[in-house]
């Protein structure tokens, strides 16, 4: 069994005991979190999908950890100006685990 959820702009394909790492939520480490916003669920040959998300389904997930990307460099240049920027970028995350699939 699996579902397609959508959370911090993206969408997630998750099965129930993974761990994936998502958009920054504001939660504390080791609480219950449910996720309404399902897309589709898949049980063998059940399928659902919802039209944009299915009513009543939640997927309930654990905060495990919250951390920091790796570094993204970004450099920027327009030649013959003597125009160099250099900048970087660590994107927030939290880690979760899938813990079940309801619908």
């Amino acid at each position: 069994m699996y579902a397609v959820i959508k959370t911090g702009g993206k969408q997630y394909r998750v099965t129930v005991g993974e761990k994936l790492k998502v958009e920054q939520i504001p939660a504390d480490i080791d609480s219950q979190l449910d996720l309404d916003q399902v897309l589709m669920i898949a049980d063998g040959d059940d399928v659902t999908i919802g039209n944009p998300v299915i009513a009543g389904a939640k997927v309930t997930v654990s905060v495990v950890s919250h951390g920091r990307g790796d570094k993204i460099r970004i450099f920027k240049m327009r030649r013959r100006k003597h125009y160099q920027k250099h900048q970087g970028h660590r994107q927030n995350y939290t880690e979760i685990r899938v813990d079940a699939i309801s619908k």
